[in-house]
């Protein structure tokens, strides 16, 4: 939401401000479609031509991201307490033969069945699984660093994957003033095949070309920009739960009593969506 009126409030002081201080707006907005034409097409172009089908579709989820903001809320991330921690209480107290029908089959899992909307989450549910699988054939020998270090292994894989479509709009934003300046370019050499047209004609022209820069650079740092600032913020934000359950794993793993484990995990959230002491060990006592 936010992103849509700063949209709005970005065009209206822009293009109000220009009107107020006694701009006319009539020649900017008949050129802007021309101009779009150009800068929005070779920027369509550069992207399908530098990019596979499977980072296209990312990148329309990306984008949408922007809009909708993040997934996981507060409940979430206290659900993925909840979870990995009675999962590693389970190992803990009951050994590997108790817990291995979870992990083997999350989805018909009384476990995760309390987390449908974790259990749609295939990178959580592989994270969790596959690292209970290695503790679970080692018998519990495995050296936790080791397991930490390939937890931290697969989750720079999935961030690299995740972080995309951001790294996507900001080369983007980076070579939008370029494609302006050729937009102008095009302008200029259109102007000057009218050279010998009235020069109330030529200026128009010209104005005309100049608003392709307007444009470049109004599209780069003023729209793409800030869109793939906030699509990273979104992805991290989400990616951030990940990290709850490599905390809560890794430190079980360590023998650190539960409370500690559990309280480690929770103080490591973002404050936005930190779930309250009470909320966390009231829900683990309930369970």
């Amino acid at each position: 939401m936010f992103a849509a009126i700063g949209l709005v409030v970005l065009l209206g002081m822009v293009f109000g401000g220009f009107a107020f201080t006694g701009g006319d707006l009539k020649p900017v907005m008949e050129s802007i479609p021309h101009e779009m034409i150009i800068i929005g097409g070779a920027a369509i172009g550069a992207i399908v031509a530098g990019n596979s089908m499977k980072e296209l579709k990312q990148f329309g989820g990306g984008f949408a991201k922007i809009f909708k903001g993040p997934k996981y809320k507060k409940q979430d991330f206290l659900d993925t307490i909840f979870l990995t921690s009675t999962l590693m209480k389970m190992l803990r107290t009951d050994g590997p033969v108790a817990v291995e029908p979870h992990i083997e089959d999350p989805k018909s899992s009384t476990v995760f069945a309390n987390y449908p909307k974790l259990l749609k989450d295939s990178t959580l549910v592989h994270l969790i699984c596959d690292t209970l699988r290695l503790v679970v054939v080692s018998s519990g020998t495995l050296d936790p660093h080791a397991v930490e270090e390939v937890m931290d292994n697969s989750l720079k894989t999935h961030h690299h994957d995740d972080i995309r479509p951001a790294d996507m709009l900001q080369s983007l934003a980076d070579a939008l003033p370029a494609l302006g300046i050729v937009a102008a370019v095009l302008g200029v050499v259109k102007t000057m095949g009218s050279i010998d047209k009235p020069p109330a004609i030529l200026g128009a022209m010209i104005g005309s070309a100049l608003v392709g820069t307007f444009m470049g650079v109004l599209l780069a740092y003023g729209i793409v920009a800030p869109f793939g600032n906030r699509c990273r913020q979104v992805i991290e934000s989400d990616a951030s739960i990940y990290h709850v359950v490599k905390q809560i794993i890794i430190a079980s793993l360590h023998g650190h009593p539960l409370p500690l484990v559990i309280e480690a995990a929770r103080s490591s959230i973002s404050h936005s969506n930190q779930p309250a002491f009470a909320d966390v060990f009231d829900g683990m006592r309930g369970r």
